[in-house]
């Protein structure tokens, strides 16, 4: 099959064009702002990619066209349409899918699938897990929205479950594919949550908060969402969720049909005694495993105790969940040091470092920041962000951003393209926070307040103008 892949670089599309790819099919696709590290993988696997969603591509006549929810029917100030690709695919009547759609029917289909949702910590729970199957065997297939540095790619089809080496069954009946379940919506044309599609064996539910202000009106409009999640998981299934969160009680009191595990809290079946770096995991209060690990953060730990939740429903005992769990590396752009630089204009040894995260929602900011501090300690820390998702475009958390930024000693906020003043929003944490328009502002007023020492974390969920190299840069070169 040929398929042509319409936003294909978002981190769902490029990991679903990576998979296609893995199992034969022809992969074309086009996009518009490509930027790494999702536009590197897909060249290194020889995927075509195409400037724009221009309508000649429909000349490549491809057996479906899989449409990414980047692409509506929107119009430009002069009437022309955004997409005249998705315009010319309607008016010839070609085939055309959603990604959800076209992963579930050729993918899915014969897997015991683990489906990681939740508002934060989809994206390194998922890695997490698949570390942790493939650490017991298990081979597993996963897509996950970023690219675990354990792995080195974002997705793969994986293998069916083997024997064990003493003739005894593998844990899973079925192949095992984790796969980060996303409650964004699937397309244009398809307003569901994109996890529906997957019809998951094991269900985590992380946590749940108010986000994607752009397409739902409320948090009961998300919890219905999950709770839909909750409808296709089957009574032997498993439902993995966080006993520390009231919406997602809400979503479970809706009704459950399958065995449910929860975690977190401290009459959960799964808990943690320790700091986030160095913890043991609690099985109903009694001890059964230890994890050791580079990250820090009460997010991660808890992140881990979902992962060794779900593992454990395809047969991997918490012991050896947690055992894997020391060799974890994360997820780029997930704290993720960029550089770590001794400015030239001072005679101190300590290094000013630079760090990539993905936090953009204001509690992932503040959690963020919290496991840097963790680490840390009383070291000065520089946020350094932007409020590029549609819902903080909208403004509709911006009351919520001093709160999440207390642990920074100062905040720099990129104003670009904001409907609303950031300024004043940031105005309780007086002289501690700065606003700037462009990148190279940001830049600048980053550079009259750093210290030998200090650490710069940049936060977004986009490519921030390459805001990391230009700031590393300038401060090699700073006089």
């Amino acid at each position: 099959m040929h398929i042509h892949i319409l936003g294909i670089c978002g981190t769902f599309m490029g990991g679903l064009a990576a998979l296609a790819r893995e199992a034969g099919h022809k992969v074309t696709g086009c996009d518009a702002g490509v930027y790494p590290p999702m536009s590197d993988q897909l060249r290194a696997l020889g995927i075509d990619l195409m400037e724009g969603f221009g309508a000649e591509q429909l000349d490549l006549k491809p057996d479906m066209f899989v449409v990414g929810n980047v692409v509506s029917r929107a119009r430009l100030a002069n009437g022309e349409p955004k997409f005249p690709l998705m315009e010319a695919i309607l008016d010839a009547g070609v085939p055309y899918t959603s990604g959800p759609q076209w992963l579930a029917e050729h993918v899915l289909q014969g897997r015991h699938v683990l489906a990681v949702a939740g508002t934060h910590g989809k994206t390194t729970t998922t890695a997490m897990l698949s570390w942790i199957l493939h650490s017991a065997g298990l081979e597993p297939g996963f897509l996950v929205g970023g690219v675990p540095m354990n792995f080195g790619v974002s997705a793969r089809l994986g293998a069916p479950a083997r024997p064990g080496s003493n003739g005894a069954p593998a844990p899973a009946t079925a192949p095992v594919f984790v796969i980060e379940a996303d409650e964004y919506d699937t397309a244009f044309f398809d307003k569901r949550s994109k996890f529906v599609h997957y019809r998951p064996r094991t269900a985590v539910l992380n946590n749940l908060e108010f986000d994607h202000a752009d397409i739902f009106d409320d948090l009961a409009a998300i919890e219905r969402q999950f709770h839909h999640l909750l409808r296709t998981v089957p009574a032997n299934g498993r439902v993995v969720t966080n006993g520390l969160e009231e919406a997602l009680t809400r979503v479970l009191h809706q009704g459950c049909w399958s065995e449910t595990r929860s975690f977190g809290a401290a009459v959960s079946d799964f808990s943690a005694v320790g700091e986030p770096h160095d913890f043991d995991v609690l099985l109903q209060g009694k001890i059964v495993a230890h994890v050791s690990w580079s990250l820090g953060g009460i997010h991660n730990q808890l992140n881990a105790l979902a992962a060794i939740a779900a593992a454990e429903h395809v047969g991997v005992p918490p012991k050896q969940a947690a055992d894997a769990l020391t060799t974890f590396e994360n997820v780029k752009r997930r704290m993720e040091v960029r550089a770590q630089i001794v400015l030239p204009d001072n005679s101190s040894s300590e290094p000013v470092t630079i760090y990539d995260d993905f936090a953009h929602h204001p509690t992932a900011i503040r959690t963020t920041i919290n496991g840097l501090r963790r680490r840390v300690g009383n070291a000065r820390i520089l946020a350094v962000f932007e409020p590029r998702s549609n819902t903080m475009k909208l403004g509709a958390m911006k009351a919520q951003l001093p709160w999440s930024l207390e642990e920074a000693d100062l905040a720099f906020c990129h104003n670009g393209g904001l409907g609303w003043d950031a300024t004043a929003a940031l105005e309780p944490m007086g002289a501690r926070a700065c606003v700037a328009d462009t990148v190279e502002g940001v830049i600048a007023q980053v550079l009259s307040q750093v210290r030998p020492g200090d650490h710069l974390l940049c936060m977004s969920n986009g490519g921030f103008g390459g805001i990391h190299q230009k700031l590393e840069q300038a401060l090699l070169s700073r006089d």
